[in-house]
């Protein structure tokens, strides 16, 4: 151990007070206690013969800090020397006061200077949240473990601030008694450090910590350590992850992120209270550094506390509910106004408008609009006076750094960084003083931005301000991503901050918004980019969705608000699946969706409570309220209805009662679908107004109806197939729940019906009645029919009239009844069937049938397909045959006149007879082929490619 220069109190004073028999009671005792290392390569002459001058000497020398701090005070108590023990206990407490004043000032002082000014606005956010923090609930018990607990939200909701209260609250005794230490780092400040030892990167406020280091580490489970903004931790490309390079010393050197990331896996102080804050997006790599971490979601101000913002704000109550419900009327912008920040933004932009007497409405349509107005109107040159001329260098460089700052994950930048680009911090002064900059709370000297969102709007302009130009900065550009790079999922990946970046600058290419950055700033905008945003276009390919999900670009062009560059991204868009999860969703899809004239195929699902259902009654005023704000951008979405050039419509949605009214006028007035899929659609009258509607065009020749648990979609078809103009020739029904006079009336609507020919009921439970005149229908009827009865709880008492079906019914060609139990018995009696010459079936699926091994199953499947001279394709996977079953069905492959070409058969294992069966079977017929399905029955599926 490395011996302490200098002790926490005065050892030697208290020495000097012990008599001489005091004196050698007090040297044995330390023998007695000390560790056998401890004192050894000390001579005990030496230790005899010292005065209480010299011991202490001796001791401040030869041992370390914590240790004769805590025998000292051992042996005064065993010397009954309580007044010597107390003294100690007094002075070691001092130091640790001292420690704590310093921290207490700091964080007060802290606190004071930048949250005074929204003080209700931040205990709100404190006290809501730090009663979810078990460490400081004091109605939690104590866990058997160390807490680590994760505070998370997106940026400017009250994580830092909500650290450092409890930071603060610890140097106030405010916190458990067991947290003797605290410990507060902030990752952005440790950014600029280079690589250093734990006990350095701890000690930044605690003089000595290097002595009292061991002692701390004796005691982990007393200290409380703060990790504020992992997300903003920078690790260099060349360690790969934090994990790289753990370490457990406390004396070696290291990079910050490594001893960050040995702390986080407890290498470092594993006993420790660990209470770490990051973005949403920095959670998932955090998450894989801990240990049952946790997770405390910090979402900044509720609705009704934005509100409240609002009326405090503006003088007129008024003038505070139009701007609230502005904000309200684009979803993103009011979910960022979860943020003070943002909420004093949005004030602060509204409030300028309305004293000029302008519409605000427009600034609110995009997150684009309202920051970029946002930060003309604080340097709007005044009328018929140009541009400030001295603000094009500082907004330039502003924008470069800010576009660094998110590449490089940093959010301050200080002279130095300024100087590089070559603009002094007096040419700042502007931004600070309209604070879009500020002084960084942390950081001496150094500089972050008002919020988040305004850093990427900056960095979104450093791709279109002035690219080119001479000094414009491009020489400090290596650290930024180009616009390629900028799309790249797999940069987005990594660093999520920079999709809103995106979204900016797709926002920047509106044409008006160019010509307001110009007018203010006095710098070109190149409008140039909008070709480079879409080159990767060329060749065919899709525009975008290459370079990011269908999701994001809808976002993207949607920010843009200009219609021809939706259509010239969107020109070689064919197929688009949208999951609309949240208003957002649907505002930003209707947008865009009316400009996608090519688009032939759809797929949209709408998730539950964004049109109003089934609500309390308490809900329903506000939720109705919703709906109708909602509706007009359905109608919008609902667009998609006259492009002629659409031919599948898949929905799966929970949609209101206005909803799919305005779903089915749209349709009404200009569908011409082939194809529609409807699937699991609420409300209850939902089939049956959108049923009508698409089956009253010639054009719909596809239709698949997926249904719920009510009993409501097998009347509406019905209404479909008695329809004179119905030209259905494609029937799915999936997972119906339907009455036995529900499927009467359906097997009458069949028997009507010219156009039919294929009829898949998957996954019904046909009762005895349905199934029986289903049965009769198909045999009575002289149509083309290729039928699917998959898992429809068919047994072998309806095999008889099937057989006949097939003897009968001259047109029927494909049959697939997979997962219904018919047993070896039913399989002979469609066998009987099969058998006759007159029997057409050219496919037959019989996928896990319960066929097993009996001498007649397979002889009278074997006969069957000897007679047979048409049935090309047998599916009997999921059968367990076993190689006498096999070799029947082979022998009847051998033969010169069997039709078959394609077989499916489960083999249970490896068997040397049946490999030569299957050998000998390809070398008689080549053109056979033999597929073995040996994959478990739940993960695989029947082969239905040759039936639909």
């Amino acid at each position: 151990m490395v011996p302490s220069s200098q002790l926490d109190f005065s050892l030697q004073p208290l020495l000097e007070q012990l008599n001489q028999d005091e004196l050698s009671k007090f040297k044995s005792l330390l023998r007695t206690l000390s560790p056998k290392d401890e004192l050894q390569h000390i001579p005990q002459t030496e230790v005899d013969k010292a005065d209480g001058k010299q011991l202490a000497k001796i001791l401040t020398k030869h041992c370390t800090n914590y240790w004769v701090e805590m025998v000292t005070i051992q042996i005064f108590d065993k010397m009954n020397r309580r007044d010597l023990s107390k003294r100690v206990k007094d002075e070691l407490r001092s130091k640790q006061d001292k420690y704590r004043s310093i921290l207490k000032k700091t964080f007060w002082q802290i606190w004071k200077k930048n949250f005074s000014e929204a003080s209700d606005d931040v205990h709100v956010v404190t006290h809501r949240y730090e009663r979810l923090i078990p460490f400081y609930n004091p109605t939690v018990l104590a866990a058997p473990f160390p807490y680590t607990v994760v505070l998370h939200g997106p940026a400017g909701v009250g994580k830092t601030t909500l650290a450092k209260k409890v930071m603060l609250d610890w140097t106030q005794d405010n916190l458990p008694e067991t947290l003797s230490s605290a410990f507060y780092l902030s990752c952005k400040e440790l950014n600029h450090k280079g690589a250093c030892t734990f006990v350095e990167l701890m000690s930044k406020n605690w003089p000595g910590l290097q002595e009292a280091g061991p002692e701390i580490l004796a005691q982990a489970e007393k200290v409380l350590i703060i990790i504020d903004g992992f997300d903003e931790l920078r690790v260099p490309p060349s360690m790969g992850s934090l994990i790289h390079d753990i370490c457990g010393d406390w004396n070696k050197q290291k990079p910050v992120p490594v001893l960050l990331g040995s702390l986080l896996k407890r290498k470092m102080l594993p006993k420790a209270t660990l209470l770490v804050t990051t973005r949403p997006g920095a959670l998932r790599e955090l998450r894989l550094l801990l240990e049952q971490p946790l997770l405390v979601e910090i979402e900044g101000l509720s609705e009704l506390d934005r509100r409240e913002y609002f009326l405090k704000y503006f003088r007129e109550e008024g003038q505070a509910l139009r701007a609230f419900g502005l904000m309200k009327s684009n979803p993103a912008l009011f979910h960022m106004g979860s943020a003070p920040a943002v909420c004093w933004v949005v004030c602060t932009c509204l409030e300028l408008q309305m004293e000029k007497g302008e519409d605000p409405a427009p600034t609110c349509q995009t997150t684009t609009s309202l920051f970029l107005r946002f930060l003309c109107c604080q340097f709007t040159p005044a009328p018929g006076r140009c541009p400030s001329q001295c603000l094009a260098a500082p907004v330039k460089a502003l924008c470069v750094l800010a576009a660094e700052g998110l590449w490089t994950r940093a959010s301050v930048f200080d002279g130095e960084d300024l100087g590089r680009l070559g603009v002094e911090e007096s040419d700042l002064r502007p931004f600070v003083d309209k604070n879009v900059v500020q002084k960084d709370r942390d950081c001496g000297g150094c500089y972050s931005f008002l919020h988040l969102s305004v850093q990427q709007l900056l960095a979104a302009m450093s791709y279109v301000l002035g690219r080119g130009e001479e000094g414009d900065g491009e020489s400090h550009r290596q650290d930024v991503g180009d616009i390629q790079k900028l799309l790249s999922k797999e940069e987005r990946l990594k660093n999520p901050n920079l999709t809103h970046v995106v979204y900016f600058l797709f926002g920047l290419l509106n044409e008006q918004r160019a010509r307001e950055l110009e007018a203010t700033f006095g710098c070109r905008v190149s409008m140039g980019i909008k070709q480079e945003l879409l080159k990767s276009k060329s060749g065919g390919n899709k525009p975008l969705c290459s370079m990011m999900d269908m999701k994001e670009v809808v976002y993207c062009l949607y920010e843009s608000q200009e219609e021809q560059l939706v259509k010239d991204a969107m020109v070689h868009v064919k197929e688009m699946t949208l999951h609309l999860k949240n208003q957002m969703d649907i505002v930003y899809s209707s947008f865009c969706l009316k400009h996608c004239q090519n688009l032939q195929k759809i797929s949209l699902q709408v998730e539950k409570r964004i049109f109003l259902d089934n609500d309390t009654v308490s809900e329903w005023v506000q939720r109705s309220q919703n709906d109708q704000h909602m509706l007009p951008f359905w109608m919008d979405l609902s667009m998609f209805g006259s492009n002629k050039n659409l031919i599948v419509l898949n929905i799966c949605s929970f949609l209101s009662t206005p909803s799919v009214r305005i779903l089915c006028e749209k349709a009404s007035a200009t569908c011409n679908l082939p194809k529609v899929v409807l699937k699991n659609i609420s409300p209850a009258d939902a089939y049956q107004n959108l049923c009508i509607i698409f089956g009253g065009h010639k054009t719909l020749t596809h239709l698949t109806l997926q249904g719920n648990d009510q009993n409501d979609m097998l009347p509406p078809f019905c209404e479909v197939l008695r329809h004179p103009k119905c030209n259905l020739q494609y029937l799915r029904l999936v997972s119906c729940s339907a009455n036995a006079q529900q499927w009467v009336d359906l097997s009458s609507s069949l028997e009507n019906n010219q156009s039919l020919t294929c009829l898949n009921l998957t996954a019904n439970e046909l009762l005895d009645e349905g199934a029986h005149l289903l049965y009769m229908t198909l045999r009575h009827r002289k149509w083309f029919l290729q039928r699917l009865l998959e898992n429809c709880h068919l047994t072998e008492a309806y095999c008889k009239e099937l057989s006949s079906a097939l003897i009968v019914n001259q047109k029927l060609t494909h049959l697939c009844l997979a997962k219904n139990a018919l047993g070896n018995h039913g399989v002979k009696l469609l066998c009987e069937g099969l058998s006759y010459p007159e029997c057409q079936l050219q496919a037959l699926v019989l996928w896990g049938c319960a066929i097993t091994i009996t001498p007649f199953s397979c002889v009278d499947l074997s006969s069957a397909l000897s007679c047979n001279q048409n049935l090309v394709t047998l599916d009997l996977g999921q059968n367990s045959l076993g190689y006498s079953g096999v070799k029947m069905v082979c022998d009847a492959l051998k033969l010169e006149n069997c039709p078959l070409q394609t077989l499916r058969l489960k083999i249970d294992k490896p068997d040397a007879r049946i490999q030569k069966l299957l050998k000998e079977v390809k070398e008689s017929n080549p053109h056979q082929t033999i597929e073995r399905d040996n994959q478990d029955p739940t993960n695989n599926r029947p082969s239905h490619d040759f039936i639909f």
